[in-house]
């Protein structure tokens, strides 16, 4: 792999660690992302996302030299690896959405020449990379390898991740596994190989899953505390030891765990995943009970923390959104911030009113692990034990 050349699908809050992470280690890498204002800003050396940290400088280095950017698969096209990953969307029914990823390997098989590697690293269904992937590659006619590598990453602070987290691969033979663990071994400090691509996809499902149901388990032990007047963050501290790690509980959102249990609960008899589930997104609901008989009918309610994780910037995929929903079933004035948010961000983009210092609250909702007011502690849900 001496002449290596990589191209990453996909130059979003996963795509663009990777990218930025493989020109670190004195690889060429042609990106290819369709917002083409990224695109420029990235080979500008500019860092389309700030909150990444450690992103910035590796933007800086690589934009535009050694990480080149573009809008089309052509310029990628002299590549001997392939990495994709797009986004996976879901519908109502908490369906996948395949049309990214279907294009992606469109553009991919497109450019495919006999012996490259290609990578699937998007969380998907097991079963995706052998059913839906390789037909795609299948029709350009050419020999290659095919594997899958989940991205384990953690929106903030993926760089670190990429050194400090094990990197599984799986390929569809064992060629390919071989092929994709000499690869990641170029950039990752270790690299694990599994049977193939099926076990890898159900390695990433998995840990979203374990995830979610030891929140729910927690959530339901923080009720029942609740019930009992036991202060559940000094339980959970007096019971942990090497045999029980209670999670936190709290609202579970962001863009992976509460989406990858449905890959399982839409295709297999998993109660306990569905149940789980279930008891998470019923959470907003319990606490917006909880500052309702502080408030009262009618009463004003601010919620500090709008994103669903401390110090990350989203408003999709927040269960901020089912909290104010709540809220608002009860008769209740809702007002919110975040410090990742303007005081009209907080308005457009989550269509409640900003709270200040100055604005007169009856309840205070701590959804994370930040505190801005002072205010006493028998009118505050602390969701995430913000105030020790």
């Amino acid at each position: 792999m001496e002449t290596l050349k990589v191209a990453v699908v996909g130059l979003g809050r996963a795509g663009l660690p990777l990218a930025a992470v493989i020109a670190d280690a004195d690889i060429m890498v042609a990106g290819v992302d369709l917002d083409a204002e990224r695109v420029s800003r990235i080979n500008r050396g500019e860092n389309p996302l700030p909150e990444e940290e450690g992103l910035g400088s590796l933007i800086a280095r690589h934009g535009g030299v050694k990480l080149v950017a573009s809008t089309s698969i052509m310029d990628a096209k002299d590549a001997t690896v392939y990495v994709v990953i797009v986004p996976l969307f879901r519908d109502r029914k908490h369906k996948p959405d395949y049309g990214f990823l279907r294009a992606a390997f469109k553009s991919v098989a497109s450019v495919l020449k006999d012996g490259d590697l290609v990578v699937l690293e998007t969380t998907v269904p097991p079963k995706t990379t052998e059913r839906l992937v390789k037909p795609i590659l299948d029709k350009s006619g050419r020999v290659y390898l095919l594997a899958y590598s989940p991205e384990r990453i953690m929106t903030g602070c993926s760089i670190s991740r990429f050194r400090e987290f094990p990197k599984v691969v799986g390929g569809t033979t064992p060629e390919a596994t071989e092929a994709a663990y000499l690869f990641y071994s170029r950039f990752a400090k270790t690299v694990v190989k599994v049977k193939d691509a099926r076990t890898a996809e159900l390695v990433k499902v998995a840990e979203g899953v374990y995830r979610d149901v030891n929140i729910a388990l927690a959530n339901e032990l923080y009720r029942v505390c609740d019930n009992l007047g036991v202060d559940f963050w000094q339980m959970r501290e007096a019971a942990s030891h090497q045999y029980c790690s209670i999670h936190e509980p709290g609202m579970v959102g962001g863009h992976c765990i509460p989406v990858y249990p449905w890959f399982l609960i839409n295709d297999a008899d998993v109660p306990l995943i569905r149940l789980a589930r279930r008891l998470n997104e019923r959470m907003a609901e319990y606490y917006a009970d909880k500052a309702s008989k502080i408030a009262g009918r009618g009463g004003r309610v601010g919620i500090v923390g709008l994103s669903y994780r401390t110090g990350v910037r989203e408003h999709v995929h927040t269960e901020a959104h089912r909290l104010i929903k709540a809220l608002r079933k009860r008769k209740l004035q809702v007002y919110g911030c975040d410090p990742m948010f303007s005081d009209k961000e907080v308005e457009d983009l989550f269509g409640i009113k900003p709270l200040n210092d100055s604005t007169k609250v009856d309840a205070l909702i701590l959804a994370n692990k930040i505190s801005r007011r002072d205010i006493p502690r028998d009118r505050v849900v602390d969701v995430k034990n913000a105030l020790g």
